[in-house]
This record gives C-alpha cells, sequence and structure tokens, in this order.
C-alpha cells in the first residue's frame, strides 16, 4: 500500500509539469540540498571532511552555488579545496579525489529512494490507483530513469512496463517519420506536420537525456 507521503506529494506536484517527473523532483530536492547544505552543514567537520576528499562539488553543482546567497558558506568552501589544490599542485601528479560529489551523490540516494517507491506501486488500493493515474497522465520517465527503474528494482509493475515501452514505440514511430519525410523533395509533406512532430527531435534528446542536471540550469 502507498502512503500519501511526501514522495506521493511530490510526485503529483511534478506530474502535471513538462518531462520526466523524477528529474524534476531530483532537480528540485538537490537545490533544497544544496540550499540547507549551505545554511546548515559548512560548520560540520564530518561534512567539509567528505566535502574535502570529494575534490568540492562537481562543475555543474559548482556552477550552480553562484545561483545561492550565502557567500560566506561557499568561500569556506571554496577555501577547503583551493587549499588542497595548492598542495596538490606541488606534488605535479593527476588531482584524483578519494569521492564523489556530495550533491552527486545525494541525488543518487534521490533516485534510488523514488524508482523503489514507484516499483511498489502495484498495487489495487485507492492510493495505488490513483498514483498510476497520476504517471499515465504525466510524461513518463526519461530513457535514464526508465532504464535506472529496471536494472535497479527486481520486481516493475506491469502497468509502468505497458505505459513506458508503449510511449517509447510511439515516440521512435515519430521519429522515424521525421527523418523520412524530412528528405528532399518532401518539403510540403514536412509542413503538414503538427508543431510537436516537426520539432520531435528536442523530444528525442530530452528523452534519451534527461533533464534532471538541465533542470537546475532553467
Amino acid at each position: 500500500m502507498v502512503d500519501k507521503h511526501i514522495n506521493f506529494f511530490e510526485f503529483q506536484k511534478a506530474a502535471v509539469q513538462p518531462g520526466c517527473p523524477l528529474c524534476r523532483i531530483v532537480a528540485d530536492r538537490a537545490d533544497r540540498y544544496i540550499d540547507n547544505m549551505l545554511f546548515e552543514h559548512v560548520s560540520n567537520r564530518s561534512f567539509r571532511k567528505s566535502h574535502r576528499q570529494a575534490g568540492g562539488f562537481c562543475s555543474l553543482h559548482s556552477k550552480n552555488l553562484v545561483s545561492f546567497r550565502d557567500g560566506l558558506a561557499v568561500a569556506i568552501l571554496g577555501r577547503d579545496i583551493l587549499e588542497e589544490r595548492i598542495a596538490h599542485f606541488r606534488t605535479k601528479k593527476p588531482w584524483k579525489p578519494k569521492e564523489i560529489c556530495p550533491v552527486c551523490a545525494e541525488r543518487k540516494r534521490i533516485e534510488n529512494e523514488y524508482l523503489t517507491f514507484l516499483a511498489g506501486c502495484g498495487g489495487e488500493s485507492d492510493e495505488e490507483r490513483e498514483l498510476q493515474k497520476l504517471y499515465r497522465g504525466s510524461e513518463g520517465l526519461c530513457a535514464p530513469h526508465y532504464g535506472m527503474l529496471l536494472e535497479t528494482c527486481k520486481k516493475v509493475p506491469a502497468w509502468i512496463r505497458d505505459f513506458e515501452e508503449s510511449k517509447f514505440s510511439k515516440l521512435k514511430k515519430r521519429v522515424d517519420n521525421f527523418i523520412e519525410l524530412s528528405a528532399y523533395g518532401r518539403q510540403e509533406e514536412f509542413r503538414a506536420l503538427s508543431q510537436k512532430d516537426q520539432l520531435v527531435w528536442k523530444e528525442l534528446a530530452l528523452s534519451l537525456q534527461g533533464q534532471a542536471d538541465r533542470l537546475t540550469e532553467l
């Protein structure tokens, strides 16, 4: 049975937005994690140590730091990494952090939590039927997140498999049609396509790539 806890309500909110709901949830939660981290964890020795061993944040999440207002926290964390780099410059050896970006690690945790949550929605309770309705009304998962669901969870509900496999098959047919009608001499047929089908290549790119990182920049 699916309880209406934070996962349910987050999915309910994300399902009515464009794109993969899980990408949106991951991006939103990652932003909140950074915000909370800057406010609460800069003085935490354990976090500072982990941050140092990771060599700071990855390029994506380092870039996002400039959108937050806590310049002092960013400066303190950045100084730790600068000290490490200055010391390392003298060794003339490749820079190899021992851990991964803390925000990337949190993102992975969120993805695993949500994929497990979705995989458990195979019953017939009112709550599960409500979530299934929300899911089917959304754009569904991007290819990376659906692939992760299949790889991570031993048993994926049949209704998710049916929805996703049908969705990706329809997308492929639309892409095939776009490519075929893009040939020279078929301009009139191409112009007859809906605007959505004329731009299906964008839909394909986002579906294959996922949007969890891209949404943080929008």
